[in-house]
């Protein structure tokens, strides 16, 4: 194959398993923001609620925003979000997606997709009040299934 050129990875031959994968997020953000988004007091409406359909509908869509990633059939996505108790450390709002199924490649970029269309709807709707959030610490924090087997972050 001729150096630099662009492919999508031959899968045919591996197997199929059951796969899963974890990613984390996190959107910071002034602690105002944070009580409007617990309050549900945003012009734009429920921020969380958005954000999750936001986050799955991006999971089912991963092959068509990464160009080399293949189409996968996934059986279970699941968004969650944790709001830290006032005192805390990181104001914000953290986000954990999983992206599950069963195929011949991992889930990984579903998972990260995922998380990272979720933290991009929060911003979006929190922007009117907050043009300083930042996005960041978006990663995989935990694979199962295939060859390489489990995978499990460092903290």
């Amino acid at each position: 194959m001729e150096s630099g050129s662009i492919r999508m990875i031959d899968i045919t031959q591996k197997e199929e398993t059951e796969r899963q994968a974890i990613a984390k997020g996190k959107v910071q953000m002034k602690p105002a923001t944070l009580e409007l988004i617990r309050k549900g007091g945003l012009e734009k409406g429920d921020v969380l609620g958005v954000a999750k359909t936001a986050g799955i509908l991006a999971a089912k869509e991963t092959h068509r925003l990464i160009p080399l990633c293949h189409p996968l059939q996934l059986t279970h996505v699941a968004i969650e979000f944790h709001l830290p108790e006032k005192g805390s450390d990181f104001v914000g709002v953290e986000i954990t997606a999983s992206a599950k199924g069963i195929g011949k490649t991992g889930f990984e970029m579903e998972a990260l997709v995922a998380v990272s269309v979720s933290a991009l709807t929060i911003y979006d709707m929190c922007k009117a009040v907050d043009r300083g959030m930042t996005i960041g610490e978006i990663r995989l924090v935990r694979k199962s299934g295939g060859k390489s087997g489990l995978y499990v972050a460092s903290e």
